[in-house]
């Protein structure tokens, strides 16, 4: 049986978990939305931690393959990732801009990406207007954080997170209750 991408896409629509999560994100971006500051620390610290277990993978990964070579640079890179953790951790507001930059180009390229898919999804969905407008509004938003000033940047990633929950919510939410009705 041979499965074309038409199919994949409409049993994505029709899942019964895309309204729970759904609502999940949207309540996610509200409160990102209220408490910017919280969220842009909190999301500071978790990539911190991140660069803590991948320094502590790598470093792993090098003492349990000695044999495979390149010995040094795989330490020296699992060091950077450890230090770069670490460093986060003690300072997460000199974090912040170095995270900035790099919520950002995600947002940038999460936007880029959602405009595709949107466009892909014309022909399944009634309803893909609204992801190629939260697709469009994570380009802009991308841009912007890379335009802004540093001292913005404690609230900024808070509120840029909250939307861009929200209206990833919004789409997700659109797109199944405009096709739980074509579907059924």
């Amino acid at each position: 049986m041979k499965v074309i991408e038409t199919e994949i896409d409409e049993q994505v629509v029709s899942s019964r978990w895309l309204a729970p999560i759904a609502i999940l994100t949207i309540v996610l971006g509200m409160i990102a939305i209220a408490f910017p500051f919280f969220v842009t620390i909190a999301s500071t610290l978790l990539f911190g931690w991140i660069f803590i277990f991948a320094g502590i993978a790598q470093i792993a990964f090098v003492l349990q393959s000695r044999e495979e070579g390149q010995v040094v640079w795989k330490m020296i890179l699992g060091f950077l990732y450890l230090l770069a953790g670490i460093l986060v951790i003690i300072n997460p507001l000199e974090g912040v801009l170095a995270f900035t930059l790099v919520l950002g180009f995600t947002i940038f390229m999460q936007g880029i990406i959602q405009v595709s898919i949107a466009f892909q999804m014309r022909w399944i969905s009634s309803n893909w207007g609204w992801m190629l407008v939260s697709g469009m509004i994570g380009i802009i938003f991308g841009i912007f954080v890379w335009s802004t000033s540093p001292v913005s940047a404690a609230w900024l990633i808070g509120t840029l997170i909250g939307i861009n929950l929200l209206f990833d919510g919004i789409w997700m939410f659109t797109l199944y209750s405009g096709e739980r009705n074509v579907l059924h």
